[in-house]
């Protein structure tokens, strides 16, 4: 899933909750790929051929939306991180933590998920098989350049990572960001049936289709088959442990995940000595866990009142998501008035989906103050997995 959260399925369900060795496809259909070059450069063809873009750089869009590599440079490869992003989101997800993985001396790759990344139509047929496979396909390359592989995922991807992980015992851990295993709005059992009758919930349009790195909505089968994700995601975790190292990141504001259910699947189901949970807010009840990292998301040095599900993710110096970046998500489940006032610049607060505070106007937080900090977390994580 991306940053939009399940809303209101008594009124409308959820309104916005949102070349090489291959030959041509459609939209939702896979290719095979011999090597991550082919991939990466059959990938951009088709989302170049495909998308409609917002800038007057129609290729370099097209790049931002594509998969791309991150390599340690002056140092030996120790393994590879293969990520996955969220729904409706693209590569873009992982322009900060790409690089840190480099540092850290991965190999790191990300994955275009299908249907993504073109155009939100593309994602009327998709399936969770087309899904499952592009992540099969670009770890079996992964671990064939890089040796041990871990793999990371956001949202709706750290339910495809995890799906993987239980079937092949070589993965040597996960990275799980805002992990949606379970919706905090408990209704997308209805979607797989209402995508054959109200294919969107929310048309697309080009006004609300003006963020490049992602969709603002997606279709009704989009959410049917995250909800697929999530099914089997809750069958893995309710069929035993997964016993390698595991970093899991939670904002406790988060509107899309249901984080009590996040946490106890930490607790009971990822019992590796090394694995870590950072939590970002008012510390859930005691469980007597240490392996649970807990920081504050009320910082208002930052203009920050509350973490978000998508902000965990981007560094403050991030291009377009940063402090100081291009973009900012003033839809933010305000009325129209706020909206406005966030779109018209001044001083603007930062905050998860639909939080008000009286006098103050937020935008969805992008960002994450503590980005350094986690890498160090996840750098010990990623070490605890590695073989001597």
């Amino acid at each position: 899933m991306n940053g939009r959260p399940w809303r209101g399925l008594a009124g409308l369900l959820v309104l916005g909750l949102l070349g090489g060795c291959a030959s041509d496809a459609g939209p939702g259909l896979q290719t095979v790929h011999d090597s991550f070059a082919a991939y990466e450069a059959d990938t951009l063809r088709r989302v170049a051929a495909r998308r409609g873009a917002q800038a007057p750089d129609a290729l370099q869009e097209a790049r931002l939306n594509a998969p791309r590599e991150w390599r340690p440079v002056g140092r030996p490869t120790r393994g590879g991180v293969l990520l996955v992003h969220g729904l409706g989101d693209s590569p873009w997800s992982f322009h900060d933590l790409g690089p840190e993985l480099a540092r850290q001396g991965f190999l790191a790759r990300s994955v275009l998920l299908p249907g993504h990344g073109t155009v939100p139509e593309d994602m009327l047929e998709v399936t969770l098989e087309d899904w499952r496979r592009t992540v099969a396909e670009q770890a079996e390359l992964l671990r064939r350049d890089a040796g041990a592989v871990y793999l990371g995922g956001f949202s709706t991807g750290a339910n495809l990572v995890l799906d993987h992980a239980y079937a092949d015992p070589r993965v040597a851990g996960l990275l799980l960001f805002s992990p949606a295993f379970r919706a905090s709005v408990p209704f997308g059992w209805v979607t797989p049936l209402l995508r054959h009758v109200r294919p969107w919930l929310v048309a697309p349009t080009a006004a609300a289709e003006s963020i490049p790195v992602r969709y603002s909505v997606v279709p009704t089968n989009g959410f049917a088959q995250f909800h697929r994700s999530s099914q089997r995601a809750q069958r893995h975790l309710g069929s035993g442990s997964f016993d390698k190292p595991v970093l899991m990141v939670l904002a406790a504001s988060d509107s899309v995940v249901d984080t009590a259910h996040a946490v106890e699947a930490f607790r009971t189901r990822f019992p590796h000595p090394d694995a870590r949970l950072v939590w970002y807010g008012m510390p859930p009840p005691s469980q007597g866990d240490t392996r649970m990292l807990v920081q504050p998301d009320a910082l208002p040095a930052w203009r920050i009142s509350q973490f978000s599900h998508m902000g965990v993710l981007f560094a403050p110096d991030n291009p377009l998501y940063g402090r100081e970046g291009r973009l900012r998500l003033c839809r933010n489940g305000h009325d129209a008035q706020a909206t406005q006032a966030c779109l018209r610049g001044g001083e603007l607060w930062f905050s998860e989906w639909g939080y008000r505070e009286p006098g103050k106007v937020h935008a969805r937080l992008t960002f994450n103050p503590y980005f350094d900090w986690q890498a160090g977390v996840m750098a010990g994580v990623l070490d605890a997995g590695l073989p001597p």
